[in-house]
């Protein structure tokens, strides 16, 4: 099955209700533009089946409505990584962003980026074509 995966924002409000009183089906509709940047939505993609691309797009949308929208009333945190160390007198806040460049570190921000990334895995594998 191959095909062109166009944004559902009710389907993607649905699973990501937490996320979507506060990112509206236009704003939504952007970062999934944006998702097609980490996951390609193309008839080359990888990823054939577009109901598991369906699925993988709309957490790449979850991770970067989570990264860049005010949610509950709060502005997205500009901390990067895990908090790693945090004291309370004079207030202090160390992160940290133990994996290896060119991996994960972007996407386990947050728990949808993370859940995007395990669910990749067999994606990102080398595939080798045997020449002529």
């Amino acid at each position: 099955m191959s095909g062109i995966v166009t944004f559902d924002y009710g389907a993607w409000s649905a699973r990501y209700p937490e996320l979507a009183a506060s990112v509206n089906a236009t704003l939504a509709g952007a970062y999934f533009a944006e998702a097609g940047l980490y996951c390609d939505n193309t008839d080359c993609s990888r990823i054939w089946d577009v109901n598991a691309r369906a699925l993988l797009l709309n957490m790449v949308v979850a991770h970067i409505a989570a990264l860049n929208a005010t949610i509950n009333g709060q502005a997205a945190s500009p901390l990067v990584g895990r908090i790693s160390n945090a004291t309370e007198g004079s207030v202090s806040v160390q992160t940290q962003m133990d994996y290896p460049p060119g991996s994960a570190q972007w996407f386990v921000q947050t728990r949808y980026g993370a859940a995007f990334w395990a669910a990749t895995a067999q994606y990102r594998t080398m595939r080798y074509i045997r020449g002529r």
